[in-house]
């Protein structure tokens, strides 16, 4: 009898535990889960807006086809201009493997060494970032140098600072997060330095450097450095969930492209014609990933090769959200694109 009864108060807990777990299921994703997966990429893009976001953009180059252009919802919300699959991005932290692709490039030059430390190519820090004698150029670009990220600095993205000194100074003098090479955290700040590095070898900006030896020679006559580089009315709009405001004239640092250009480039980060021999792909293979995502308010980007398949596929979302499901549900509309090409390679 007596376990008869603790089996029923058992049975309770488990179902009042289901009922207080189902209170906290994140149900927009679960839905975007199950729901059946359409035929065509397109049909999955319209989707995209029931998933909340305003607009979708999608690159598809399968190698061996013309490359695809998809694209659902708005470029511009508040005028009612339908998305184009042709505008301007912002890339975010994509354009950090342009900037990683710039260091191999002048490390193969002679021009930089990965094994040099911070205060070697900036001694003014030294004393200011800890480690900063002991940090190398190679744990700078992995991540693994225990400096602060500057974007984790409390309320950031309340009031993004527009310069690289006033981002700077947010970490400057803070204690380090941990020893240079012993963990691995990612930190923007690693690569606001890596810039004033390559600044400083060059004697001029290194978005420059990247220009002239990275799209130029692969014809990208749409990235940019920066929103002042571009015509505003080419840029997609970008949203805050519960932020009325478009986001699109916000100056943070951020690159800019067309989904075309990017898959341009990362076909050719990943067949190895970004590089000028193998020397240099060897040393890129060394410091830094072929893939890559973005995220900043307004703006998450998605861009990966994928082998299996010889294809590239582009992602823009321009809706995002405190909570983050606007991210995950990114994700999963990424992957949904990458079942379809797959389903449609097994048939």
């Amino acid at each position: 009898m007596k376990k008869k009864r603790t089996k029923q108060i058992l049975r309770i807990i488990l179902l009042l535990g289901t009922v207080v777990s189902l209170q906290f299921v994140p149900w927009p994703l679960v839905k975007a889960w199950i729901r059946p997966l359409p035929d065509t990429i397109q049909e999955l893009a319209n989707e995209a807006l029931d998933m909340g976001f305003d607009g979708i953009i999608l690159y598809v180059d399968e190698g061996d086809k013309e490359p695809a252009y998809y694209s659902a919802g708005w470029k511009n919300r508040e005028k009612k201009i339908p998305a184009d699959p042709h505008s301007l991005f912002k890339i975010a932290s994509v354009g950090k493997l342009y900037n990683a692709v710039a260091v191999a490039k002048l490390v193969r030059d002679g021009r930089l060494s990965l094994d040099r430390t911070l205060a070697d190519y900036l001694p003014e820090l030294k004393g200011r970032i800890e480690n900063a004698g002991k940090i190398t150029l190679k744990m700078m670009v992995q991540h693994r140098s225990g400096i602060p990220n500057y974007t984790d600095s409390p309320n950031y993205w309340m009031a993004p600072k527009e310069n690289d000194k006033e981002k700077l100074d947010l970490v400057l003098d803070l204690p380090a997060n941990f020893k240079p090479g012993e963990d691995y955290e990612y930190s923007n700040t690693n690569y606001l330095l890596l810039a004033k590095i390559m600044d400083r070898i060059l004697g001029y900006d290194h978005f420059q450097f990247i220009k002239e030896n990275i799209l130029m020679p692969l014809n990208l006559q749409h990235t940019f450095g920066s929103i002042h580089d571009v015509d505003i009315n080419e840029v997609m709009s970008g949203y805050y969930v519960g932020y009325d405001s478009d986001l699109k004239t916000d100056d943070i640092g951020s690159m800019l492209a067309t989904a075309e250009d990017l898959g341009k480039f990362i076909r050719a980060l990943n067949d190895g014609s970004v590089f000028n021999d193998e020397k240099e792909q060897e040393i890129y293979s060394s410091i830094y990933r072929y893939e890559h995502t973005g995220l900043i308010p307004g703006y998450q980007t998605i861009a990966k090769y994928h082998k299996d398949l010889d294809t590239v596929v582009i992602q823009f979302t321009n809706t995002v959200d405190f909570e983050g499901y606007n991210w995950n549900l990114s994700e999963i509309e990424y992957n949904r694109v990458v079942e379809i090409l797959r389903n449609k390679k097994g048939s």
